[in-house]
């Protein structure tokens, strides 16, 4: 079964050049990302400036830092706080059980469309999630982003509040979504004042052959 998702304001193409840029320039900084760093310029003039704008703040950023000061920066906004975690499933679950039947089924749905991970990737790294969405299937990328909004919309909050560098390729991100609703909102609100459950029992349901039901029915 097709997922359902709502209809969204942008165009096909204009989506997968969005979540395609951000998804390389969220990723670890290193030599590859800098030598496509003016491709990703003109990408971004192509697209509307609510979606643009911010993708190019964060290439100019990075175009005018050493490489080794944004990697520093990088580890330092993604790696050593815990609302600046790039793996979205830690936001609605924790490191509870709950999270690794959430990974398991995100696998599930990679599996289904013919990609495979490498061994040392997660499935709901940020990166992952976009790059899967721009280029293998994108309806069922967004459900995995929509699936995960609350999360995603604490990352961008808290980017935006540590004048990150990254908070522009993440507004852009955010500005490809559906307006906040209720539930969300609820959800949002929830994170900020408790943060992500915890309950100490790691992820070995990941890696369980037991078959799961695929999200949206199918």
């Amino acid at each position: 079964m097709t997922p359902r998702v709502p209809k969204l304001r942008y165009s096909t193409d204009e989506l997968t050049r969005t979540w395609q840029s951000a998804s390389m320039l969220m990723d670890y900084p290193d030599a590859h990302l800098m030598s496509h760093l003016d491709l990703l310029g003109r990408v971004a003039a192509t697209l509307p400036a609510k979606l643009g704008t911010g993708l190019q703040e964060t290439i100019d950023h990075l175009r005018t830092r050493p490489l080794p000061e944004s990697e520093t920066d990088y580890v330092d906004t993604f790696d050593t706080r815990r609302r600046g975690c790039l793996f979205l499933t830690y936001f609605s679950n924790g490191e509870t059980r709950k999270r690794g039947l959430a990974l398991l089924r995100i696998k599930q749905v990679y599996t289904k469309a013919g990609l495979m991970l490498a061994e040392d990737q997660l499935p709901d790294h940020l990166c992952v999630v976009l790059e899967f969405a721009a280029t293998t299937d994108q309806r069922a990328g967004l459900k995995i982003i929509l699936d995960n909004r609350a999360g995603l919309e604490l990352l961008r909050l808290h980017l935006r509040d540590i004048e990150s560098p990254w908070s522009g390729a993440m507004e852009a991100v955010c500005a490809t979504l559906p307006p906040l609703k209720g539930k969300d909102h609820e959800a949002v609100e929830r994170l900020i004042a408790e943060g992500p459950e915890d309950e100490q029992v790691g992820l070995d349901p990941y890696g369980s052959p037991d078959l799961l039901p695929m999200p949206g029915g199918a």
